[in-house]
């Protein structure tokens, strides 16, 4: 039976973060007494992967498991060397060689997590459980989050659309709460077809690789007709872009059943 691997996203440093990540990067930032990170990687061992992998960029010493307290084969680290100039897509891609040797040894899915978002270990098995060859997750309850966060959620949603179960549109400008039935987390799985569709993918986009963040990746893929599975989850999981955020989420940790706790 193949098993799963995932990748975490944390080449960037987080500059709306200040001085939060001056000497850090944004993924270790803390929040509920542990570094984003850590959350993360919790929640992928026990939603069943087997495998790990940390691309960092910005002070990506600090991502060595030895520097995290950890273990050295607690998890695999890799650097994008041109974090600063680059986007999440070509992070991505300076795992390549990992991935592919991953896939080679049997992985039959490949998790591809961001490094500020934390989230529950049962939305990483939801993820793993869909077989389609691409699949994302989105928040049902999204709303909420976005009111906490920024008083009116359109200030900063996207819109968001599926229909049986696949991708119709994201990462738009909506222009009501009708076009959003949820809100891309930064969650993805990608089996060996996938990942091939992926890689083809980026031929097509050539030199605007560099440029090119995960959602327009995504819509990318919908305008040339690659099928994006979604898979619904409600609640469980906070993205943290600044301090407010941080702020905002320690206090909403309070009150007891809290939609968005995800420990």
């Amino acid at each position: 039976m193949s098993h799963a691997v995932a990748l975490i996203l944390a080449a960037g440093r987080g500059m709306r973060m200040k001085a939060l990540t001056a000497e850090r990067p944004k993924c270790l930032t803390p929040l509920a007494g542990r570094p984003l990170l850590h959350w993360q990687l919790e929640a992928l061992q026990k939603g069943g992967v087997k495998g790990l992998l940390v691309v960092g960029g910005y002070r990506a010493d600090m991502l060595l498991p030895a520097n995290q307290g950890m273990a050295d084969d607690a998890y695999a680290t890799l650097e994008n060397p041109d974090w600063a100039q680059t986007n999440m897509l070509s992070t991505l891609l300076c795992a390549t060689p990992w991935i592919e040797q991953q896939l080679a040894e049997g992985a039959g899915r490949i998790v591809i997590s961001y490094s500020d978002i934390v989230y529950h270990a049962d939305h990483i098995a939801a993820l793993l459980e869909h077989p389609g060859p691409i699949t994302i997750t989105y928040d049902t309850q999204w709303e909420s989050l976005w009111r906490l966060r920024f008083g009116d959620p359109l200030l900063d949603a996207e819109t968001f659309l599926q229909e049986n179960g696949y991708l119709t549109e994201i990462g738009n400008k909506p222009d009501s709460l009708e076009a959003i039935c949820g809100q891309y987390m930064g969650l993805m799985q990608l089996s060996h077809r996938g990942w091939q569709t992926v890689l083809k993918g980026v031929a097509a986009l050539g030199d605007n690789v560099a440029r090119t963040d995960m959602t327009t990746f995504l819509r990318f893929l919908l305008t040339n007709g690659t099928p994006v599975g979604v898979v619904p989850v409600a609640g469980r999981w906070c993205e943290t872009d600044n301090g407010d955020d941080l702020k905002r989420y320690q206090t909403a940790l309070e009150t007891p059943g809290w939609s968005h706790d995800w420990r």
